[in-house]
């Protein structure tokens, strides 16, 4: 006869543990209201969730410092919100008005904050891996002990100008972690069927680089990796890989039925891995929050993302002026 299972536990305390719930509770439910807003034709364009992964980029937030930068794809509404932007800009540039962070022009696959140190959203797959090798060089030129996240797919990790990347921040020990968010189908084909070899962060082992794979979808087994990462990288001893092992619930993007695997499969994660039931788990069995206080972080929440929703609805659309500001001549 099986033995029941164990209740989880954890060594985090309550506060972070809510912190943590918060924030992921804040991009599934900002990104479930994007889908929304694109089934209504209020977002044009390609829209490409995070639902699923929130445990990655909030654990990698809690092991950063104020100046440490990011950078990432177009899957990038996880990765705005974690760093502190505001999901009112955020959507309003979604549905690209006015408000929004980058005016309303570049959509969800290009924001950017310097305020938040966040570097992009980049439309060409693998482009922000060059870029952020050299965001971390400037760190190290600057001498301060900065780090930067550079966050990629499990489908970019096969682009050559990765391991370029690789190559000059080992050769140069920059500061910069390589976050790979294998989330097992890149743009809609198996890893399995794709990449011979399926441990994407030992393949830095041929510049000598350290790394590991990790659970991406326990926020607190990412947190501890991070600052594992974080504290080689501020010693000098970077760069470094973190292979997240997560799961992505939609398609590639809105416009992808997923059709290249069942909905059993997704079923089964969401039922047994799903990273914010799995905080949820650890408050409520560990007698540190109700399901009345979950509950009610859960309406705070939605009334955040309502608010953001008409926020942008509300906001103009750019002058048409704006088609020849923020170019380069």
């Amino acid at each position: 006869m099986a033995k029941p299972k164990s209740p989880p536990k954890s060594n985090a305390s309550a506060e972070e543990l809510l912190k943590y719930y918060r924030e992921m509770l804040l991009i599934r439910r900002f990104e479930e209201k994007a889908g929304q807003l694109y089934g209504m034709g209020l977002i044009g364009g390609f829209c490409h969730l995070y639902i699923g992964q929130e445990a990655v980029v909030v654990g990698l937030e809690a092991a950063a410092k104020e100046g440490d930068k990011r950078i990432t794809s177009y899957r990038d509404h996880g990765h705005m919100l974690a760093s502190g932007m505001d999901p009112n800009g955020v959507m309003a540039e979604l549905t690209g008005r006015r408000d929004g962070y980058s005016k309303g022009k570049g959509g969800s696959m290009h924001m950017f904050s310097k305020e938040k140190h966040f570097y992009g959203g980049h439309g060409i797959v693998g482009a922000q891996v060059p870029l952020g090798t050299g965001l971390a060089f400037a760190d190290k030129y600057n001498g301060n002990d900065n780090v930067t996240f550079t966050y990629f797919g499990d489908g970019a990790a096969n682009q050559g100008q990765v391991y370029e990347s690789y190559n000059m921040a080992q050769l140069w020990n920059l500061p910069v972690v390589y976050v790979i968010e294998n989330n097992h189908y890149a743009m809609g084909t198996s890893t399995k069927r794709s990449t011979k070899s399926p441990s994407l962060w030992e393949r830095g082992a041929a510049y000598g680089m350290k790394g590991e794979e990790v659970d991406g979808m326990d926020v607190l087994a990412v947190k501890a990796a991070g600052e594992k990462a974080v504290a080689a990288c501020r010693a000098g001893d970077g760069p470094y890989i973190l292979e997240m092992m997560t799961y992505r619930y939609r398609g590639h993007s809105m416009s992808d039925p997923a059709k290249y695997r069942t909905r059993e499969e997704v079923q089964k994660v969401r039922e047994t891995r799903d990273p914010i039931e799995h905080v949820r788990e650890l408050l409520t069995t560990g007698k540190l929050a109700s399901d009345e206080d979950l509950k009610a972080i859960d309406k705070e929440i939605k009334a955040i993302v309502n608010d953001s929703a008409e926020f942008s609805k509300n906001s103009p659309e750019p002058d048409l002026s704006e088609l020849w500001t923020d170019v380069y001549v």
